[in-house]
């Protein structure tokens, strides 16, 4: 396309403007009716949506923590254990685990779950901690370290 004024060349719609809204009607291209087809309305409800997007990642990281909290705090009390002790336990012991891994280890690790509650609540025992979170205890198997042979490794740890 040649222009031979200077008027034409400015009001004339580059690629630019195809672009720009070729991006706008990708995002809406599983949008019905006006949403999807004019521009003026796609571009207000992609906008929006992508608004959504945005808010709903932070959700879903929040979500996600309260689900591996309260699949650790249930595993935990299976174990006669608070969620605060274990980790304080853990972490005495030095095993740096965080909540993903211990929730997915009390979801399909149940075995794996009971030594590492076994061991943190051998440490607080050796440490002399006392849990102040929770003054009763659940009901649920009562831990028994002959099972796991970990009282050396405690001790030495100490």
């Amino acid at each position: 396309m040649v222009f031979l004024t200077v008027a034409n060349w400015i009001r004339a719609r580059g690629p630019d403007e195809f672009w720009r809204k070729r991006k706008i009607f990708r995002l809406a291209a599983h949008f019905t009716g006006r949403r999807r087809n004019c521009y003026s309305v796609a571009v207000r409800n992609v906008h929006r949506a992508l608004a959504y997007a945005t808010k709903a990642r932070k959700l879903k990281k929040a979500d996600m923590k309260a689900l591996w909290d309260t699949r650790i705090t249930a595993a935990c009390e299976q174990h006669n254990l608070t969620a605060f002790s274990l980790r304080e336990g853990l972490g005495r012991a030095d095993i740096m685990l965080d909540r993903k891994s211990l929730s997915d280890l009390a979801a399909w690790e149940p075995k794996t779950f009971h030594c590492l509650a076994a061991v943190a609540k051998q440490k607080l025992n050796l440490d002399g901690f006392i849990d102040g979170t929770d003054k009763k205890e659940p009901t649920g198997i009562n831990l028994n370290l002959k099972d796991v042979m970990l009282e050396a490794w405690l001790k030495e740890k100490k």
